[in-house]
């Protein structure tokens, strides 16, 4: 099956996933599995992230947290078409604009509309990609385990790097 990216990338896990692990262990839940992909991750795009002027907003407040942490966050809004920088960093919109590798796209968008961004997700490859807190798509997060991606669902970054530094 081939999936089309974005600027005509097409995508195909058949052939384009290397294979070293069966995609299921791409689907991280354990609480080692979780720790292992924060401590490698350094670098995260904020796809849906919130402005400053929605602070009290989750998809601005665990970004500002994350970077707080020493985290680079790389904001990559959907709405907010007048914003040029979020958290002092420039705004990309989309993925695959972002310059450089990504180690963690954290992903701050309903469910339901995740699969719009799939073939984004797949064209730039990050590491890793986190629905955050009520956000689950098993077919979305199918789809990047076999390709290679590592997927947690439904768990909040904030709440798991508190727990990660305090223990």
């Amino acid at each position: 099956m081939i999936f089309p990216g974005p600027e005509g990338f097409d995508y195909c896990p058949d052939c384009c996933y290397d294979g070293a692990v069966g995609w299921e262990e791409n689907l991280i839940e354990s609480r080692a599995g979780i720790r292992d992909m924060i401590l490698q991750t350094r670098r995260i795009a904020v796809l849906g992230v919130k402005t400053e002027k929605q602070a009290s907003q989750p998809a601005f407040y665990v970004p500002q947290y994350l970077a707080a942490a020493g985290f680079e966050m790389i904001p990559v809004p959907v709405y907010y078409p007048e914003a040029t920088a979020i958290l002092g960093r420039p705004v990309y919109r989309r993925l695959i604009d972002v310059p450089g590798e990504i180690d963690l796209a954290l992903v701050f968008r309903r469910a339901r509309d995740i699969e719009g961004h799939v073939a984004d997700l797949l064209a730039k490859r990050p590491k890793a990609a986190w629905f955050q807190s009520g956000i689950r798509n098993d077919a979305a997060a199918e789809r990047l385990a076999r390709a290679g991606i590592r997927v947690v669902q439904d768990r909040c970054l904030m709440v798991e790097h508190r727990a990660l530094a305090g223990s």
